[in-house]
């Protein structure tokens, strides 16, 4: 039988409310080595906003704290330092977070990551010893590489032109990787090459709505489409990768 979470509902929905028309939401999710899941909850009220932590048998408790002003949003989990990183939405700062002990610290902050008047830094995953991360309003894939000391290092503008991104997915290993983004806005999924160039692969045509997440698994690319703002037909895609 399969088992679910549940938290506690929140009694001071904030701005949140007003700007993505939900009372609360549970964006940014990593899986642990032990089975194990970290969920950025999204509330806006101190005694429940941050990232919990769920139980293969689905028990969940708080294990870290993070500001109720802000939207946690796109996560990856570091499992072989023990580090979640949480792409805030509108506090314009990369969280990292101890699975060990809950310690939240701002990694990395600056103007790169703003929202400028709607959702900044979204979409965030590890790859090739750098944290990146999409900006949904400045349209903009940004690398942070990670320092020796795990401190981070100058944000870097990888992509831009990229109004509405959302999630995004290395389509292999190493910095020779292509990436696929979805950008939300315009309901596609865009090629991103090393070189900066870009080429839209998949559009509403193909079934898209809003597409809010990516992932790739062997050769197949999952989709997914959240459908915010056609409120039409959410949906999960299949596709297949060619190299």
């Amino acid at each position: 039988m399969a088992r679910c979470a549940s938290w506690p509902s929140s009694q001071n929905p904030p701005v949140l409310g007003a700007l993505l028309r939900a009372p609360a939401l549970t964006v940014g999710i990593a899986r642990g080595h032990t089975g194990s899941l970290y969920v950025a909850l999204c509330t806006g009220s101190p005694d429940l906003q941050g990232i919990w932590r769920v139980s293969p048998t689905g028990s969940a408790s708080r294990i870290a704290a993070l500001p109720p002003a802000g939207i946690p949003n796109g996560m990856a989990l570091d499992d072989r330092h023990g580090y979640l990183y949480v792409a805030d939405s509108l506090l314009s700062v990369v969280w990292r977070v101890s699975i060990a002990d809950g310690s939240v610290v701002a990694w990395a902050a600056g103007p790169q990551l703003s929202p400028g008047g709607g959702l900044g830094a979204n979409g965030l995953k590890l790859h090739d010893g750098a944290v990146w991360v999409s900006n949904t309003q400045a349209g903009t894939l940004l690398r942070i590489p990670m320092q020796a000391n795990g401190s981070a290092g100058p944000i870097q503008t990888v992509a831009s032109g990229l109004p509405g991104i959302d999630d995004f997915a290395f389509t292999g290993p190493g910095t020779r990787a292509s990436i696929l983004a979805a950008i939300n806005r315009f309901s596609t999924v865009v090629l991103i090459r090393l070189d900066g160039s870009q080429q839209t692969v998949l559009t509403a045509a193909d079934g898209l709505s809003n597409p809010s997440a990516i992932a790739i698994r062997g050769g197949t690319v999952y989709v997914l489409s959240a459908a915010y703002l056609t409120r039409t037909d959410p949906n999960i895609m299949l596709a297949t990768l060619n190299h």
